[in-house]
This record gives structure tokens, sequence and C-alpha cells, in this order.
């Protein structure tokens, strides 16, 4: 899997990417891959202009947006320096993104689990609480398109991330609109450590489905405890899956 189905996801539009967005993207994935390390300076100005055969307004655009994303430092007389994971703005589509370009990392898959478990048992029991009638559709739909996919890996994800998705919406809490990202990011890494075959994809759907229905039935106890289970069991299998 790799970041231009998190972006699909995403449904990020508009045009092609400038010269200075494909650069930053470009020098991004190193940082997180760990090319750079943390702390290390990155080739100057002159040299990057040589590799990516652009201008040096072009880099100098590219930097500025890593500084954005706390991924460089610029200090005048010593160069461009790689920040600390703890300074990098971790939430940023382009930062999760970039990690599904990178060897699996396996306390970046932890704390995205972390955070999934604190939150999406929650919006399964608000949603059970607050959906309308046409979030519990939409959900149903993502749950029917998984359970019809058998062949593809990467339609079956796409349907499992409109699954979680849709339960984030159905809780009506802007703030969890916001976690859709990490979900994504989880998910896409996630499938690379512990569902690479087809097959096994059938597996999940019947838990998923559990989920749906207590939601439909308007049951929150069981909706949370359900949830809380189903990314518990992911979590797990990632935890026994990574080297």
């Amino acid at each position: 899997m790799n970041e231009l189905l998190y972006y699909d996801l995403k449904q990020t539009v508009g045009m092609a990417p400038s010269l200075s967005t494909q650069v930053a993207r470009e020098l991004g994935r190193r940082i997180v891959s760990g090319t750079y390390e943390s702390g290390s300076l990155i080739d100057d100005e002159t040299a990057l202009t040589k590799r990516y055969q652009v201008s040096k307004v072009v880099i100098r655009d590219a930097v500025k947006i890593l500084v954005s994303k706390g991924l460089l430092d610029v200090r005048r007389g010593i160069g461009t320096k790689v920040r600390p994971r703890n300074h990098w703005v971790i939430w940023d589509d382009d930062v999760l993104a970039w990690h599904l370009s990178a060897p699996p990392n396996k306390d970046f898959l932890r704390q995205l689990m972390d955070i999934r478990l604190a939150f999406e048992p929650k919006a399964a029991r608000w949603a059970a609480e607050r959906a309308s009638e046409d979030d519990l559709i939409e959900i149903d739909k993502a749950c029917s398109q998984m359970e019809g996919e058998h062949g593809s890996v990467e339609d079956f994800i796409v349907a499992d991330a409109h699954f979680h998705r849709a339960i984030l919406l159905a809780a009506h809490n802007e703030f969890l609109k916001a976690m859709e990202g990490v979900i994504y990011s989880a998910l896409l890494v996630s499938i690379r450590i512990t569902n690479t075959d087809p097959r096994n994809n059938a597996d999940s759907v019947p838990f998923h489905r559990a989920v749906y229905d207590a939601i439909a039935s308007r049951d929150g106890d069981l909706a949370e405890k359900l949830t809380q289970n189903l990314l518990g069991d992911t979590k797990h299998r990632l935890s026994n899956n990574l080297p």
C-alpha cells in the first residue's frame, strides 16, 4: 500500500502538486524513513538544486513546507537540520502518508493503535446514540462492501476505511472527524503486516457487522465493547507479526 491510496481516502483534490511540493515530499519521505536521521543536516541548497534539477527558489519553498510540518529547522550559519520526531506535526496528512513509504515503525504503529483504542470505541457508543438514518445507511453500505470483496486487498481496505469513517461521522463530534487520517494511516501500514493475503479478509467482516448491528440497535454499551474487542484484536495481531 502506498501513500497515493491515503490521499485518495482523504479525497485530496486539486491541481497537480507544484515543484516545491514534489521536492518537499521527496525530502519528507527520506526524513520519515530515517534516511536523514534526527539531528543531521540535509544537503545544502546547491546540492539539492542539482539533484532535483530545480531552482533555488523551489528548494527554499520546499524547505519552508517541511519547516511548517516540524520536520526541519533552518539555522543561519549552520544549515538545515532534521528535527526530532517529538517536534513533528504528526497529525499532518503528509507526515502520516509518508510513513507508508517507510519501513514499518513499531513505536509509530503502537501509538496509532493507542489513539484508535482511546477514541473509536467511544465513537461507536456515540454513533449508537446519535446516528441518523442516513448515517446508518453509510455504515451498512461500507460493511456490505467489505462482505462483497473477495479478491482485492486495496478495495477491501477502502471499504474498511469507509466503515470506520462512517462511524466517526455518525458520532456527530467535529473533533473525531479530524481523526480519520490516523485511521487511514493505521489501516494502510498495518495491512502490510497482518493481512497481505486477500483470502484472509473475510475473517474480520463478522466483527464489523456485529458493530454495525449494535449501533443500528442503539445499544451503545455493546457497540463500544465490540469496537474495543475489534481494535484490540488488530493490535494483538500487529504485535505478533512485527519483526
